[in-house]
């Protein structure tokens, strides 16, 4: 008789009540969803969610495009522009498209210096140098040597750049993220700068055969 006996109770009615129907809250937020016609993911509020029962649980957004954008921006110096303002501002490929300057557009045989072109008026080297800085490693005394920024303000030359860069490498980076880019309501037109040394090779290989 070391345990209590247990007492005989008798059967218990269990009974649960749920609502059909749904929370005022998420209702305002599934009708705003269908009259905006896109796909978002709804949030409520630990208050609502006490007021309303568990409610309903909605998936968070991904991080990886998040991660995408601060992948590189992380050894960028703030003085430079960031890649995400960089993708903010520059033409998708449809709208370049629309502009007769990239109509025949060809990025030309890579090399470590670019040509700009289709640049506003009152573009100064210190923008282009916002812009293409961040493809240099201002730390390294070689790269920061080779980084060159020639802007052409006058004549028929006019509005058009050449810039060195430390590799070819660094350049075609350049150019992938840059091209398009609207500066001072201008879209930039970036391509690889024509260099006098594969001609001469092609002649040399002429008079060898």
């Amino acid at each position: 008789d070391v345990f209590e006996q247990p007492q005989h109770v008798g059967h218990k009615k269990i009974e649960f009540h749920i609502s059909t129907e749904i929370p005022a809250v998420l209702q305002i937020n599934s009708e705003k969803e269908e009259k905006n016609g896109k796909r978002v993911y709804l949030y409520a509020t630990t208050e609502e969610i006490n007021n309303t029962g568990f409610g309903r649980i909605f998936p968070a957004p991904s991080s990886n495009d998040k991660m995408e954008t601060e992948e590189e921006d992380d050894e960028i110096p703030s003085e430079f522009i960031t890649r995400k303002d960089l993708e903010k501002n520059r033409l998708s490929r449809e709208e370049m498209e629309k502009y007769s300057v990239f109509r025949n557009y060809e990025p030309g045989d890579p090399n470590c210096r670019i040509y700009v072109k289709n640049l506003a008026k009152q573009v100064q080297e210190k923008d282009l140098k916002f812009i293409f800085g961040r493809y240099v490693d201002f730390q390294s005394e070689v790269e920061r040597n080779m980084f060159d920024i020639r802007l052409m303000k006058e004549g028929r030359m006019k509005g058009q750049a050449f810039i060195g860069l430390p590799n070819e490498k660094a350049a075609a980076k350049a150019l992938k993220e840059a091209n398009g880019y609207v500066l001072f309501e201008k879209p930039m037109v970036v391509q690889f700068a024509r260099s006098a040394r594969p001609k001469q090779d092609a002649n040399e290989g002429k008079r060898k055969k």
